[in-house]
């Protein structure tokens, strides 16, 4: 287990590395603008849930073996800026037509379901696993892969936190606008420019272990 001084060291580092936006609150503030808190929330909940996977892979050592390997960090990154290019140019087809009619909105199992893969495909939470939780595991304190699950369990309450207020804080912003037209095309381009700008963004991240 680590010790007490460890997690008031690794609270605010991660904290820090959180409240900077990256691709899950892009998806997050975007669903959150679009359909209200509700929906924002059930993103959080598939970005979170996408989270496991990760803490799941760095007990594993599979994280390890991402952070040597240039063709296994390379797959995980192309694939993650894959995912969120696709969700950039289907926001921006939705809303190119002025005269068209709004679409439905997203069943909340598919909001969950591609916040799980934005969150799997994440080029930010990788890099986080791959290079700054090993930083706070200390063999000495006993089998690593177990402090890799506690520092990744608390890692992703903290971002179900941090998240969540993004979600309350944009939904509640898209309550006062949703009802013009105008304003739900202009935020439905703004939400597919800045996926596309996140995809291109992770396509051009790099692996810490082989800067």
């Amino acid at each position: 287990m680590p010790e007490l001084s460890t997690l008031l060291l690794f609270v605010p580092a991660s904290l820090a590395l959180l409240v900077i936006p990256g691709p899950a609150v892009a998806f997050i503030v975007a669903r959150s603008l679009q359909q209200g808190r509700a929906a924002g929330l059930v993103s959080v909940l598939g970005i979170h849930t996408g989270s496991v996977v990760h803490v799941a892979a760095a007990a594993a050592g599979l994280s390890a073996l991402i952070a040597t390997s240039a063709v296994a960090f390379t797959a995980v990154k192309f694939a993650g800026a894959g995912y969120l290019l696709f969700l950039g140019i289907r926001q921006l087809r939705a809303r190119e037509d002025p005269a068209a009619p709004d679409p439905e909105p997203e069943p909340h199992w598919r909001l969950f379901r591609s916040g799980v893969v934005v969150n799997v495909l994440n080029p930010k939470t990788a890099i986080f696993f791959l290079a700054f939780l090993p930083q706070f595991a200390d063999p000495a304190r006993g089998p690593v892969w177990i402090q890799a699950v506690v520092l990744g369990s608390v890692f992703m309450l903290l971002g179900m936190l941090t998240d969540s207020s993004y979600a309350l804080a944009a939904g509640t912003l898209g309550a006062r606008f949703r009802g013009s037209a105008r304003v739900r095309r202009l935020t439905g381009r703004i939400s597919g420019g800045v996926y596309m700008a996140l995809g291109a963004v992770a396509a051009l991240a790099k692996s810490p272990a082989l800067r």
